[in-house]
């Protein structure tokens, strides 16, 4: 039976590991905050104080982390991931949406160590993991992700291979990005339609029936036009990170991207108003208020 450590068992980490285990791997589960490993455990899993611990004599070790140094501090930090990798053959699987810059670092510190390394974050949000229905977007050596393929096979449905360390994250960033542009600008059509004095649930019925519909602008019209942003599927906080980092990975490549440049900005708008634990459809709220855009109208 192979080993399976997870590390990181929030909404998404979770749902993976449950499928997992029944898929009859033997599956060890570390988190910060060890409650949320408690259901886990009941159904079979072995729970570590570490990431070190969790990681000795794993075949394969998945992170599931909220942002960059959440990754950092458990792969790289005390007591972590690469101090309790032994087993030879062990395969790192980063399936965390981080920075472009942070995979290719994190790479490397794993090869020195003779750590295989893939990075491979995934689509279909906790519904798609619960169902085992995700899309794994890798990143990495071909006959190391051709290894993975029964592995994955627990929790999604496809894997797409983009090409080396890094790719996965590029057109995953590529995608939340795209997501924050789409919220950003579904906020803004309810708004100018609330404003105009249309119906703002008929509005959002014929949107969500229209060109522009795509599956995440549906997902968000009932939400914001029932200000239901307190059941979160995908939190403001990480939709800004990810966005952030998608714009930092376009500085590098020199590239001004104003409609991502203003999504981002509204985003931020919500943390900086302590909403960021709120879901996504929040930034609507935002908007609307008139408190989304600078006095300068920036």
């Amino acid at each position: 039976m192979a080993e399976v450590t997870v590390i990181g068992t929030g909404i998404m980490g979770r749902e993976i590991a449950f499928r997992l285990l029944a898929a009859d791997y033997r599956v060890t589960v570390y988190n910060r905050t060890a409650a949320k490993t408690a259901d886990l455990v009941k159904a079979g899993a072995i729970r570590a104080a570490t990431p070190a611990a969790a990681a000795r004599g794993a075949d394969y070790i998945i992170s599931m982390l909220g942002d960059d140094a959440a990754s950092r501090a458990v792969w790289l930090g005390e007591n972590g991931i690469l101090e309790g990798v032994g087993k030879h053959g062990s395969i790192a699987i980063e399936c965390s949406t981080l920075s472009h810059g942070w995979i290719l670092e994190l790479n490397d510190s794993l090869q020195s160590a003779g750590i295989r390394f893939v990075d491979c974050p995934v689509t279909g949000g906790p519904d798609g993991a619960r169902a085992g229905t995700l899309q794994v977007l890798a990143g990495g050596n071909a006959d190391t992700l051709a290894e993975l393929d029964p592995l994955f096979s627990a929790f999604a449905r496809k894997v797409i291979h983009f090409g080396p360390v890094g790719a996965g994250t590029s057109y995953k960033l590529i995608v939340n990005l795209m997501g924050a542009v789409q919220a950003s600008a579904l906020a803004e059509g309810l708004v100018l339609a609330e404003k105009v004095g249309l119906d703002l649930e008929q509005a959002g019925y014929a949107l969500g029936k229209g060109s522009v519909a795509s599956p995440h602008v549906k997902y968000l019209i009932d939400r914001m036009v029932r200000g239901n942003h307190d059941d979160v599927y995908f939190s403001a906080r990480w939709r800004h990170k990810d966005a952030a980092y998608a714009l930092a990975l376009a500085a590098e490549h020199g590239l001004k991207m104003p409609g991502s440049e203003h999504a981002t900005h509204l985003y931020r708008r919500t943390l900086e108003q302590g909403l960021g634990e709120k879901n996504s459809s929040i930034v609507f709220d935002v908007l609307r208020s008139g408190s989304g855009a600078d006095k300068d109208g920036g």
